[in-house]
């Protein structure tokens, strides 16, 4: 992976080691990740043995899919992101909850190498949430943190499917290219 940080690198080596049947590598990528998956899922399902449940689960998944990770769609801590969150969603669908989760703020970045940076991160993507219009910004907390599809927040808010559409996708937009600054 060209351009590719030490830490990208290294976890990549634990997934082909993981494809081989390492099991330390499995123990690895928990040891390297799993504090941050952890957060992420305790963020949107607000249950800590749910969150252990769905962190085992990640894990699991990767141990028995880890040769889908694709080098070219990202670091693997984004993929690992992806399925926490994949994972933690559905958790979630599956006992609908009936009050809003409130307001919560995820940063995933090809390569979150210290607390520092990770920090800032947060603090970006909490800036550039702040500065989107109420609509969209609930649009996209509906979708990423609520697990609900596009028709359903449409639904939910009354608008139409192609305005929660362009909503999301313009959030996102300017979430990548702050994430990009």
């Amino acid at each position: 992976m060209p351009g590719a940080s030490d830490d990208a690198r290294a976890d990549i080596a634990l997934l082909g080691r993981v494809i081989a049947r390492d099991g330390r590598a499995i123990g690895e990528l928990y040891d390297r990740h799993s504090r941050l998956l952890y957060g992420l899922i305790l963020r949107i399902l607000r249950n800590r043995s749910e969150a252990e449940e769905v962190l085992q689960e990640v894990f699991v998944q990767v141990w028995t899919r880890a040769d889908t990770y694709n080098v070219e769609l990202g670091a693997p801590v984004a993929w690992l992101v992806r399925i926490a969150r994949n994972r933690a969603i559905d958790c979630l669908r599956r006992r609908r909850p009936e009050n809003d989760i409130e307001d919560a703020v995820v940063s995933v970045e090809h390569d979150l190498v210290s607390e520092t940076d990770r920090s800032r991160t947060i603090e970006k993507v909490r800036g550039a949430l702040q500065e989107m219009p109420a609509p969209q910004r609930s649009a996209l907390e509906m979708a990423y943190f609520e697990g609900l599809t596009h028709s359903e927040i449409a639904g939910k808010t009354g608008e139409p499917l192609g305005t929660i559409k362009t909503r999301i996708r313009t959030g996102l937009l300017a979430l990548r290219k702050v994430l990009a600054a």
